[in-house]
């Protein structure tokens, strides 16, 4: 096992941490009242299938760049549920709320919430060992454009602190690329911290939602 924490790491996982960092447990996750709902992805049931679909979509393809089949996504939704970097979960929405009520509690996103400072973020700003990241890959266009997930990443940070009284800032790192999170990021009151190439073939926007002002991130300077 990894210093931190899962048997192999991850894509994103650093694995050169301080003992505080790598000791920090994953963290818990999030309670949203409905319209939304929020599970831990099973890697046993259709999960893996269905995320095979969504990854194939093209607008995620570019972003997310993991048009993987079902048996590799099975593979790293176990890997990241053994260790403690970070937790994947499906988000549900209720669609009666655009006006489709028949459909009931439809999946429409994958998430990952993650403990930023074991990520590569971590070297971006001065991160605390409880900080936590999120990941959203929307796959469901029906929601898009309709400030649903605006809706939702602006309750985000209020209930990740709720459930993990050591997180002192939410964290975004969004592709540069992906505008959408970026106008939701924006609208949804989350502060731009600065933008990163975090590897040769990577850019990011960090975000962050401290839990009061004192814990606004110090940013390392940006590197573009």
């Amino acid at each position: 096992m990894n210093p931190a924490g899962t048997p192999t790491a991850l894509p994103r996982e650093q694995t050169d941490l301080p003992a505080d960092v790598a000791a920090t447990p994953a963290p818990n996750l999030p309670v949203f009242e409905a319209p939304f709902a929020l599970r831990m992805a099973d890697p046993d049931g259709t999960d893996p299938d269905m995320l095979e679909e969504w990854m194939a979509r093209p607008h995620l393809l570019e972003s997310w760049e993991q048009d993987w089949d079902a048996a590799r996504r099975r593979e790293n939704l176990r890997t990241q549920l053994a260790g403690t970097y970070s937790r994947p979960c499906i988000l549900s929405l209720d669609f009666a709320v655009i006006g489709q009520p028949e459909k009931g509690m439809v999946d429409v996103a994958y998430i990952e919430f993650y403990r930023a400072a074991k990520d590569e973020i971590g070297k971006l700003y001065d991160a605390d060992p409880g900080d936590v990241g999120v990941h959203i890959a929307t796959a469901e266009t029906a929601v898009m454009g309709k400030g649903i997930m605006t809706a939702w990443f602006s309750l985000v940070p209020a209930a990740v602190f709720a459930a993990n009284p050591d997180c002192r800032r939410m964290m975004g790192d969004p592709d540069h690329r992906n505008k959408a999170i970026e106008r939701t990021l924006d609208k949804a009151s989350w502060q731009r911290i600065g933008e990163y190439d975090v590897r040769p073939d990577r850019r990011i926007f960090l975000y962050a939602v401290p839990r009061t002002p004192a814990d606004l991130p110090v940013p390392a300077s940006p590197r573009i």
